[in-house]
This record gives C-alpha cells, sequence and structure tokens, in this order.
C-alpha cells in the first residue's frame, strides 16, 4: 500500500512538472488510462490529500491558478531545473514507473548498469542521514592487501558508472574519496560524527571536471579546439558548467573552462581522438601530445611484437 502511494506522488509530480500546467479534469483524463488507476478517476478529496503528502515527503509545493480554470503547477518549478538530487530521484521513480506500466517495453529499454551502487550505497546514504561513522574495509589499486579504517561519510556521487563516497579520513584528518566498487566490507562503527556547516559539496566539485579533487593543480582557463560535429555533441552536453563557446567558424569551435585540468579531465579530451585538440594551457597540451606520442609508439611498428 505505501509502495502504491509513493508511485501515485511520484506520477502526479512528474505528470503535474511535464506539463506546466493542467486542471484536475486533465490529471483525471491521464490517470485512467494508466494501470494503476484501474480505471477509476482520482476523487478531488484524495487529490489533494496526495498534494500534502508530497509537499511533506519531497519538499515539492503544488500550486492553484485560480484565475482562467483552475490550473495546478509546480511553485519555484526552476529549483527543480536546476537539478540535483529531489529532481534525479523524481526523473527515476517516474522513469521506472513509465517501465512498470509498459511491461511489454521492459526489454525494449536499456540502461547502463552500476554495480558499485547494488550493495553499500543505502548503508552509506543512511549513515549521511544519521552523521554515523563507518569503518570499511578498502582495496586500493595501490595496495596488495586492504585496510580497515573508519571514515565519515559527508556525500555522495556518481561518475562514469561508479558510486563515490567524499569523506572525511580521521586518521588523516583530511577529505578523501573512496570508490564504492573497491570497498569489501562495510559497518556502522558505532560511534557519531558532527557534519561540519562550512562543508559543501557541489563547491567542493565546482572546479573539478570528475572525481579527481586535487589542489595540486590550479585553477586554469583551458581552451579546446573541437572539430566538426563534435562540436553539437559539445554543445548538446557540456564537459564542464564553466564551458563557454568563445570561437566559432565553419571548420571547428573554440570552448573554455575554468578548472582543474586534472588526470580524468586529460582521459576525456584524448577519448575524443582527433576530433578535439588542446590550445592551452602550454603545459596540458604537451602532456596531451606526449600521451599521444605513447600511444603512436604502441601502435607503430617499434610497438609491435
Amino acid at each position: 500500500m505505501a509502495k502504491d502511494l509513493f508511485n501515485r506522488y511520484i506520477w502526479l509530480v512528474d505528470t503535474i512538472y511535464r506539463t506546466g500546467r493542467i486542471t484536475f479534469e486533465e490529471i483525471n483524463e491521464r490517470w485512467v488510462r494508466t494501470e494503476m488507476s484501474g480505471g477509476k478517476e482520482i476523487p478531488l478529496r484524495t487529490f489533494h490529500n496526495h498534494r500534502q503528502a508530497i509537499e511533506d515527503v519531497f519538499d515539492i509545493n503544488i500550486e492553484c491558478n485560480k484565475k482562467g480554470g483552475y490550473y495546478y503547477y509546480i511553485e519555484n518549478r526552476e529549483d527543480m531545473e536546476r537539478g540535483g538530487v529531489r529532481n534525479w530521484l523524481l526523473n527515476t521513480f517516474a522513469v521506472n514507473n513509465l517501465i512498470n506500466e509498459s511491461h511489454k517495453l521492459k526489454n525494449r529499454i536499456l540502461f547502463e548498469n552500476i554495480p558499485s551502487g547494488q550493495k553499500f550505497l543505502t548503508s552509506i546514504i543512511e549513515a549521511m542521514r544519521d552523521n554515523q561513522v563507518l569503518q570499511i574495509t578498502y582495496q586500493s589499486f595501490e595496495r596488495s592487501e586492504p585496510s580497515v579504517f573508519n571514515i565519515e561519510p559527508y556525500c555522495v556521487k556518481v561518475f562514469r558508472q561508479r558510486w563515490y563516497v567524499v569523506a572525511r579520513a580521521p586518521y588523516y584528518d583530511a577529505i578523501r574519496i573512496y570508490a564504492l566498487d573497491r570497498m569489501l566490507a562495510l559497518s556502522l562503527a558505532g560511534e557519531e560524527f558532527e557534519y561540519p556547516d562550512t562543508f559543501d559539496s557541489q563547491v567542493y566539485f565546482n572546479s573539478s571536471y570528475g572525481i579527481i579533487v586535487d589542489e595540486e593543480y590550479d585553477v586554469e582557463r583551458v581552451r579546446l579546439r573541437v572539430y566538426g560535429n563534435q562540436c553539437k555533441y559539445i554543445r548538446a552536453l557540456p564537459l564542464h558548467h564553466t564551458q563557454q563557446e568563445v570561437e566559432t567558424t565553419e571548420e571547428y569551435a573554440d570552448f573554455e573552462y575554468l578548472l582543474r585540468p586534472t588526470y580524468d579531465f586529460c582521459q576525456e579530451v584524448l577519448s575524443h581522438g582527433s576530433s578535439m585538440e588542446v590550445l592551452k594551457p602550454d603545459w596540458l597540451r604537451q602532456d596531451v601530445q606526449e600521451t599521444v606520442e605513447g600511444m603512436m609508439h604502441l601502435y607503430g611498428n617499434e610497438g609491435q611484437k
């Protein structure tokens, strides 16, 4: 019963959000076409109870514009459009509901698998909620044997099909980032920690491309030249929130970023092959050039066995 109610809330929020504004009658027209409805409309009293529950559970207000036809809409819609966990959760559950409603399409809708989130993610989020210290057994790629230590989980982030937890490591008295797929075991340490008011996960990753936050790299203005149709992909899905298109021609477009050009950013540049070129800073262009020369060595005559 609770699951059915939750699915109803998700469906209602998603329906109103996607339409922008909608009448109660139009909501019912859409509702009766779902399997959840059983062919029955939503009573007006039930609808208002759902509105209140949605505000309590998701902190999303469904307001009514009484001028010109009693249209319902999402208050502060722009907050949801900025993204964040609330929007991600709603999108995830809305798609899940749609798939469950369309049994015949289940084998025609494919998703990327993220194995690292299946075992420990729920426990970490619960520990974040309750400010509980965690004891983890961690197998680093740099060590031959696993280590057991405590962490204070601050936030989680997904990047390239892997979940990571950003946590304070008391042993180092520093913030570290740990991949969930390298955790062998996890349990509560039996003590609480104080989450610092000064920590902001958005600010923490603000100057990073992916998951690496390395202050040994200065925040620099990086300029990339992108060739051909690849420009359209970069415009549609920016590499970083600071992306600006500073020059456009028929053959290429130049994009600038303000970030720390760490290892994962270099890997992203290299993944685009000859369709992307580093213009500045000079040291980054040189690093990428040396990597490309090393690849040429591997695939040239010298690298053949």
